[in-house]
């Protein structure tokens, strides 16, 4: 049976504000079928290739990559909001499309030259997934690549990270809104 990974998520128009079109992958994951494919096209281009960290952007990357680090047999990273890690950790601003926020993670979470592939459900302007990226490199980590469900490359996030020397692997894109 073929699981139609797009048809799984909800279009919501206005939200977090108008003229925005927000993707909801809540309904993929909850989707027995549609969770468990996406785990599985999310992990398959790095299997064998000695990953040793899943690396999960709050909060929906946490529920993909923890499954990813299962596949593939790794520990996960939590990377989160600001105020939210318990230990020492480090943290980088970054720009959403509607603000600023901060993430933070555990200065110890990964070693020097440590294999990591970054997660989390949907790339737009980058911002996010850019701040874990220096994040990781600032700990000296090897970003493997980055893996998300969803691209919106007309806000060009995927490219950016591209040209910052980001593999990125995607599983679906919508144009435009």
């Amino acid at each position: 049976m073929t699981v139609d990974i797009a048809s799984l998520i909800r279009a919501i128009p206005d939200y977090p504000k108008p003229g925005i079109m927000f993707r909801d992958v809540t309904t993929l994951m909850g989707d027995a079928a549609g969770l468990r494919e996406t785990i599985h096209q999310m992990a398959e281009p790095y299997h064998n290739i000695g990953i040793e960290a899943v690396a999960g952007i709050e909060a929906r990357g946490f529920i993909l990559g923890g499954a990813i680090a299962d596949r593939l047999g790794t520990g996960f990273v939590p990377i989160r909001k600001k105020g939210k890690l318990p230990y020492k950790a480090i943290g980088q601003d970054y720009e959403l499309e509607y603000g600023t926020d901060i993430i933070e993670m555990h200065e110890d979470a990964v070693h020097p030259g440590e294999k990591v592939l970054l997660i989390d459900d949907l790339i737009a302007t980058g911002g996010t997934a850019a701040a874990a990226v220096k994040l990781l490199r600032r700990l000296e980590a090897e970003i493997i690549g980055a893996a998300f469900v969803v691209d919106l490359p007309f806000l060009q996030g995927a490219a950016k990270l591209r040209a910052d020397g980001i593999a990125c692997h995607t599983l679906v894109e919508f144009e435009g809104e």
